[in-house]
C-alpha cells in the first residue's frame, strides 16, 4: 500500500509511488495508527527536509515519533516550506540559516505558509524558486521553468522578465537563494 506521504510544491501531501530524493517530516507525528491522514497536516511549525538515507537509521515512516514525508528534491521541500534539517543536514542547514535562530526563522516561514500568494512578474527571482501557472509547478533554473512531477522535471519554457505566475516558495526562503543558498535538484532538473 503506497502510504499518503509524498508532498507537492503545494505543500499537499498525497498518496504516490514515487518517492523522491529527501525525506523529512513537519514537527513530529501527525498520521492516525492504521497510518492514513486526518485533517492535520503538520504537528508544529517546525518542518525539515532530511536525508534520505542517514548513517544505516532505519525507522517506520509513519512509526511512533513522526510521519515522514518525502520529496522529489530540495526545491521542491523548499517550496512546500520546510528547511534544512540540523541533524542529518547540519553543514546545509548552517549555510541557510546563515546564523538566525531556528526557532525566529520557523515561526515567520510558518506565517508565510499560511498567508495567500497572489500573483507577480516572476522577473528577477533566483533559481530554486517554484511557481504555479496554468496549474502547473514550475521551477525557475538558468533562466527557464521546468514543469514538475513527483517522477522529475520535464520540458522547460524560457522565463522571460515580464512573464506572470503565482509563488509557491515562501518569501523568507526566497531570500536565502537570493543569497547563494544551492538547493538539491532532483537529476532530472540537471538533463534539461
Amino acid at each position: 500500500m503506497t502510504l499518503q506521504n509524498r508532498v507537492d510544491p503545494w505543500g499537499a501531501i498525497h498518496a504516490v509511488p514515487e518517492r523522491g530524493t529527501l525525506m523529512g517530516n513537519r514537527g513530529g507525528k501527525f498520521h492516525r495508527g492504521d497510518k492514513t491522514l486526518g485533517t492535520r497536516r503538520w504537528a508544529s511549525r517546525h518542518w525539515i527536509a532530511c536525508e534520505l538515507h542517514w548513517k544505516d537509521q532505519h525507522h517506520d515512516p509513519m512509526g511512533d515519533g513522526y510521519t515522514s514525508l518525502f520529496f522529489l528534491d530540495e526545491v521542491t521541500a523548499l517550496a512546500a516550506g520546510h528547511r534544512p534539517c540540523f541533524f542529518c543536514r547540519r553543514a546545509e542547514a548552517k549555510a541557510f540559516l546563515a546564523g538566525e535562530k531556528v526557532e525566529s526563522f520557523d515561526r515567520r516561514l510558518h506565517a508565510e505558509r499560511l498567508a495567500p500568494r497572489g500573483t507577480e512578474t516572476l522577473g528577477g527571482l533566483p533559481d530554486g524558486v517554484m511557481v504555479e501557472r496554468d496549474g502547473h509547478a514550475l521551477a525557475l533554473l538558468k533562466g527557464r521553468l521546468l514543469r514538475w512531477s513527483f517522477g522529475g522535471y520535464a520540458g522547460a519554457i524560457p522565463c522571460n522578465a515580464s512573464l506572470r505566475g503565482r509563488v509557491l516558495t515562501a518569501p523568507s526562503i526566497i531570500a536565502i537563494l537570493r543569497l547563494g543558498y544551492q538547493p538539491r535538484w532532483h537529476e532530472s532538473a540537471l538533463k534539461l
